[in-house]
């Protein structure tokens, strides 16, 4: 059931990403929930081959980065997209590609964690090391803009993915403060997927 579930899952996430991987659009791998989509189709693929084949799973620490970054990304997608576009544009199998991402795989991603993960894996300091790839991400989205100006990003015609990160429209400044703040809300994020995973049982009934 868990390999099943998990194919289908990376199915979703790959339709999801599929002008990036297969199209070749640089344009789409700048936002966050896109490359988050995309890196919990590799860890998800490698978790249902080791399911169906009784494997080697993903470390603990990988499994829930991919799990917490999908929560993050689809929750940078909310915050600063809303609902915008979420049932419009390109569609897979009759589903809108935002919808995959934003809602359908970061949903799936959790369940697969509750549901079929043994748990009481997590040790405290993963909530510090996953947050490590933020200001990796940062300084990507600024280095890019700066040396490949006029690729945008998403729906948007800025150069950067999110209006909360748009060093050109918001300054040095207001930048910093926000980069800081969004570093605190997905620590506390990654804090509750931590504690989650401290509070349920070691194995549930579904359990791999």
């Amino acid at each position: 059931m868990a390999s099943i579930y998990r194919f289908v899952l990376v199915a979703f996430a790959l339709a999801g990403t599929y002008q990036g991987w297969l199209s070749g659009s640089a344009r789409a791998w700048i936002p966050l929930d896109f490359q988050a989509t995309f890196l919990l189709a590799v860890v998800m693929l490698w978790a249902a081959a080791a399911a169906l084949l009784k494997g080697t799973e993903p470390p603990a620490w990988l499994k829930g980065f991919a799990t917490l970054y999908a929560l993050i990304g689809a929750l940078a997608a909310w915050t600063f997209e809303g609902s915008a576009g979420l049932l419009a544009g390109l569609r897979v199998w009759g589903i809108p590609l935002a919808l995959m991402t934003r809602v359908l795989v970061p949903a799936m991603a959790v369940l697969d964690f509750l549901l079929f993960d043994a748990h009481r894996r997590y040790p405290w300091h993963f909530t510090l090391s996953w947050m490590a790839y933020l200001p990796l991400y940062a300084a990507f989205v600024l280095i890019r803009a700066a040396v490949w100006p006029g690729l945008g990003a998403g729906s948007r015609a800025s150069d950067y993915p999110y209006s909360g990160i748009d060093l050109a429209a918001l300054g040095w400044e207001r930048f910093v403060i926000n980069a800081a703040q969004y570093l605190v809300a997905c620590f506390a994020l990654g804090l509750a997927l931590f504690l989650i995973d401290r509070i349920m049982p070691k194995r549930t009934a579904l359990t791999v």
